[in-house]
């Protein structure tokens, strides 16, 4: 049992001399005004500090992967919601790609007779989509900024309805809804005459029964966008607005769709991102200008596919940055403390001030004792004695040298 309490004895000692923050007593501190004041900044830089880093390990980052897109049988959806200054009786929506399908397979657009002027709570928000499509092509932004974030968007967008009827006919016609086409380059496109099937292939616009003056390929496109539309998105062609005085014109739009895969904590979809480069013209076969009057949106499918994942910054980083903020401010906070300390006790000590002044007052203590209890006159005996009476009081006579 002794054994036992003498080995425990020991451990406790060892782990006691490997204490590495050792206790100090209270009164070997000695506090001031200055180290209070610097104590109260640096509890307040430490505050704002944690506060931040918080608020940035609990936001996300979106990362994009780049590979090579396999999935070549996917069909791609085109949303499309446009109007057209002409009548829909005049004017005929197809798409036609590579591979020559028939056009009736894909699916058939809406045709809606409309007025092509807007009220004013539809040119307002034509407006707002038409400023946002302009900061998005002229000014700095970054996708990850702007797309597919954790916060779910509250703007929705699509064009609101008329609030007022105006006299008289509708002058246009408004083209809606939704095509499957095949993963291949193609085109949309809008011109005059309805559409007829070709044998073997393809298809025809039939416009022998429209004047020239019905010509008017003034357009407006309030969405256009491939597959699933994404809430809180504004898309390139959105709010564009073309009007032009010639019956002959021709619109041309070039896309370059890039495939992607968005799997955030707010959305799952399979999207396409896209840009586009606008051409227009006024067809004059005099001058040499040829072509076919109408709007044509070609696309054409890139090999890459992007993924876009979402992810929360490892928590084990804001431990390591929480401890270097706290450790880091302390330890800055002390070396400047010393140094202020340093810096007035030299200051203090060549002019003479606080601890380091030579004037006493009246009731200053020499020695411990106060100054008004001492003797009017000091005596004239010295206070020390000699070393020779020294040793022969103390019976230890002190030995001479021969060198005297």
């Amino acid at each position: 049992m002794l054994r036992l309490n003498v080995s425990k004895k020991k451990a406790l000692k060892v782990v006691k001399e490997l204490d590495a923050f050792p206790k100090v007593p209270d009164n070997y501190k000695e506090t001031t005004v200055s180290g209070g004041g610097l104590s109260i900044l640096t509890f307040v830089i430490i505050s704002i500090l944690v506060i931040s880093e918080i608020q940035y390990y609990t936001s996300t980052d979106l990362h994009f992967d780049y590979e090579v897109d396999t999935n070549l049988t996917r069909k791609v959806k085109i949303n499309i919601d446009m109007t057209v200054a002409m009548k829909c009786h005049h004017i005929g929506a197809d798409v036609l790609d590579q591979t020559g399908q028939d056009l009736f397979s894909y699916g058939k657009l809406k045709e809606e007779p409309t007025f092509f002027r807007l009220s004013s709570r539809q040119q307002e928000y034509l407006d707002f989509i038409q400023q946002v499509n302009e900061y998005l092509t002229q000014e700095y932004h970054a996708i990850q900024d702007l797309l597919w974030r954790s916060n779910k968007a509250t703007f929705y967008g699509g064009m609101p309805p008329r609030e007022d009827v105006p006299e008289g006919q509708p002058d246009a016609c408004r083209i809606h809804g939704s095509l499957e086409v095949s993963k291949v380059a193609g085109n949309f496109h809008v011109t005059a005459g309805k559409s007829v099937p070709v044998i073997p292939k393809g298809h025809a616009h039939i416009a022998l029964m429209i004047e020239g003056s019905d010509y008017n390929f003034s357009h407006r496109i309030d969405h256009f966008s491939f597959g699933d539309p994404v809430s809180g998105v504004v898309y390139p062609l959105d709010g564009t607005l073309f009007v032009t005085d010639s019956n002959y014109h021709i619109f041309q739009y070039f896309i370059q769709v890039v495939p992607t895969e968005v799997r955030t904590y707010a959305a799952s979809v399979d999207t396409y991102q896209f840009a586009v480069t606008e051409r227009n013209r006024t067809i004059n076969h005099r001058e040499g200008s040829h072509g076919v009057p109408g709007i044509f949106v070609k696309y054409d499918l890139s090999s890459l596919l992007i993924r876009v994942r979402e992810e929360h910054k490892p928590y084990w980083q804001f431990l390591v940055r929480l401890c270097g903020i706290i450790g880091g401010i302390f330890s800055v906070s002390g070396m400047l403390q010393a140094i202020v300390n340093f810096c007035l006790d030299v200051l203090c000590c060549r002019l003479k001030l606080g601890k380091y002044g030579h004037h006493r007052g009246k009731g200053d203590n020499i020695r411990g004792l106060d100054s008004a209890m001492l003797p009017r006159e000091m005596p004239a005996q010295p206070l020390l004695d000699s070393a020779e009476q020294m040793e022969a009081r103390d019976g230890f006579p002190l030995l001479s040298s021969g060198y005297r």
